[in-house]
């Protein structure tokens, strides 16, 4: 007897798994920004449009199941039906109405959360290009003449446009609360454009499995005011680090669960130094000839004055 029980323990163990989802952070329907509220509202149209049919679906073969049990003498029988034209057309119009719509939303989405699509505001933009290295993250402010690692502040209800690149494997910037993933590759650029529409401290990752330091390759974006950006941007300036030739070299060997830190000045041309390390590997990618000679020049210097960062 007690081995026909353990089936039905089985199960109902999903059901109680459910349970312990209560200490989840659900930070993408926790949405901070206006890109991820977007992004958010997509999920629930989307799941809303094909619960139409699931829901229906499960009721229906519940309630026929249950109608036409072998018990049930009242059900009726027709085993020589074959065929029901009003039956076809809601089996086959509901699902393409709703493909239909479903197709539209994910088209004007598509162009709307474009991550390269600059987001209208009326403020001026932040710029951040972000360096992926193994394994932690390094920023840089080309109009503050700053970096950063694993840190990044910006104001908020002001766009911020990132830079990307890899310096190492393949990773994915990634802020949930903010917005969409997208890849960091070595000799390549992409884009992602975000605003936090609130002050807050939120989690960034990556998301692409890069090594053995993967899990530890997390990041703190912090949306603040501009007098308080301001501020944080006059305290790096007075940092005494320096990211020098000799200091990136050693920070971009591969680490693990790297602390904060802040750079008053970097390598001019820091950038799109790294990007034509891989020139090779991308043909017709990399810049002019005179671009290359000033970012070389530029690695050969050891170190920048905020000043030259921003020229």
């Amino acid at each position: 007897m007690s081995k026909k029980r353990y089936p039905r323990l089985f199960g109902i163990l999903p059901f109680l798994g459910m349970l312990f989802l209560g200490g989840c952070k659900w930070t993408l329907i926790d949405s901070k920004g206006q890109v991820g509220i977007d992004e958010r509202n997509l999920i629930y149209i989307a799941t809303g449009l094909m619960l139409l049919v699931v829901i229906p679906v499960i009721v229906m073969a519940i309630a026929f199941a249950w109608k036409y049990r072998a018990s049930n003498k009242e059900a009726t029988y027709t085993p020589e039906w074959a065929h029901s034209t009003k039956i076809e057309m809601v089996v086959w119009g509901i699902p393409l109405l709703i493909i239909i719509a479903l197709g539209y939303v994910t088209y004007v989405s598509t162009h709307h959360l474009d991550p390269y699509r600059p987001l209208d505001s009326e403020h001026k933009p932040v710029t951040i290009q972000v360096v992926a290295l193994d394994w932690k993250w390094l920023f840089i402010y080309p109009e503050q003449g700053i970096a950063t690692v694993n840190k990044i502040v910006f104001p908020a209800n002001v766009p911020v446009n990132f830079r990307i690149t890899s310096d190492s494997v393949m990773n994915s910037f990634f802020i949930p609360q903010l917005g969409g993933q997208i890849y960091a590759m070595a000799g390549m650029q992409t884009q992602l454009h975000l605003i936090a529409n609130e002050n807050g401290e939120f989690d960034g990752i990556s998301a692409n499995y890069s090594g053995a330091g993967f899990t530890g390759m997390k990041f703190k974006a912090v949306a603040t005011t501009q007098a308080d950006f301001d501020a944080w941007v006059s305290e790096v300036k007075s940092a005494p680090k320096q990211l020098d030739a000799a200091t990136y070299e050693a920070l971009a060997k591969p680490s693990e669960k790297n602390p904060v830190e802040l750079y008053s000045s970097y390598v001019p041309n820091l950038f799109q130094t790294i990007i034509d390390k891989y020139e090779g590997m991308n043909p017709g990618k990399g810049v002019s000839h005179e671009g290359k000679q000033a970012s070389n020049e530029g690695m050969d210097m050891g170190k920048n004055s905020a000043a030259g960062a921003e020229e």
